[in-house]
């Protein structure tokens, strides 16, 4: 059997309870040339058994069980390493994609593009009720984009897809990061190459409390001082990014409650301003 054009990468670890939806977002797409990577991150949940539930009417779905390497680069490696395709879509445990011609722009676009390494898009931001609350855009250009590389991650990582030979040609994700892997990744892939983000939205993102970006926010914080001295020679705005996360190395010192009241104002204001375009609300 000839190669997909696409590899779907799912990291996810003891998401059951959600796997299925992203899944099925996966399968609704418009797009049928590609193969569904599923890098199991050792759960004790019945992961295995969800995904064999698609994966027994579907061959191109593929379930790769690894040990718990309780690391997101370190997965998302282990599934990479199995990729087949031209290109690569990321799409995290917990969200799922709206747009059912998403696969289908990407890879026009890539295919035309060939200066291009990787091509984002907006999202949604929803509660566990799915309920929405915001919507946002990001950087649309190569040039908005860098901007403000080293302030903010301007790549969306379920709306993401990239070449896997130019992510091979600078190593996958960085292992050795505790979080913020995926802005390392787009930082280094920068330098081979253009990035774009589409003025549309392809993906519903999950703000809840047992999200990475909320649990481990005071690895993040300490991740992103090990990350930003690494690009200060390649990318603009250097001082002011290093101002911005010691502020933030403060705020995830705050008491847990404080946090938990804060961090859904404080995570839309920063996707507010550094989306490169105005966030819309919705009730």
């Amino acid at each position: 059997m000839p190669n997909p054009k696409v590899s779907i990468l799912i990291a996810t670890y003891n998401r059951a309870n959600l796997l299925g939806r992203a899944i099925e977002s996966v399968v609704d797409q418009d797009f049928k040339d590609w193969e569904l990577l599923i890098a199991d991150d050792g759960s004790t949940d019945d992961t295995e058994k969800v995904v064999r539930t698609f994966s027994s009417t579907d061959a191109r779905i593929k379930y790769l069980r690894g040990p718990h390497f309780g690391r997101i680069a370190k997965i998302s490696n282990f599934g990479l390493k199995e990729a087949k395709g031209e290109y690569v879509a990321i799409l995290d445990d917990d969200d799922h994609w709206c747009d059912p011609q998403k696969l289908t722009k990407q890879v026009k676009f890539l295919d035309e593009h060939k200066d291009y390494v990787a091509c984002g898009g907006g999202f949604i931001v929803v509660d566990e009720d799915q309920k929405v609350k915001m919507k946002f855009f990001k950087p649309q250009t190569d040039q908005e984009i860098r901007k403000n590389f080293l302030i903010a991650n301007p790549m969306a990582n379920s709306t993401s897809m990239f070449r896997l030979v130019s992510a091979k040609k600078v190593g996958l994700y960085d292992e050795t990061i505790l979080q913020f892997a995926d802005w390392d990744f787009w930082l280094k892939l920068g330098l081979k190459g253009k990035l774009y983000n589409f003025p549309e939205y392809f993906s519903y993102y999950l703000m809840w409390a047992k999200s990475m970006s909320f649990s481990k926010q005071k690895e993040t914080a300490s991740s992103a001082l090990v990350i930003l001295p690494r690009y200060k020679n390649y990318y603009p705005r250097y001082k002011k990014a290093i101002i911005t996360i010691f502020a933030y190395n403060i705020y995830v010192r705050f008491p847990s409650f404080i946090k938990s009241f804060l961090n859904p104002l404080l995570s839309n204001l920063k996707k507010a301003i550094f989306s490169g375009r105005s966030a819309h609300p919705f009730e």
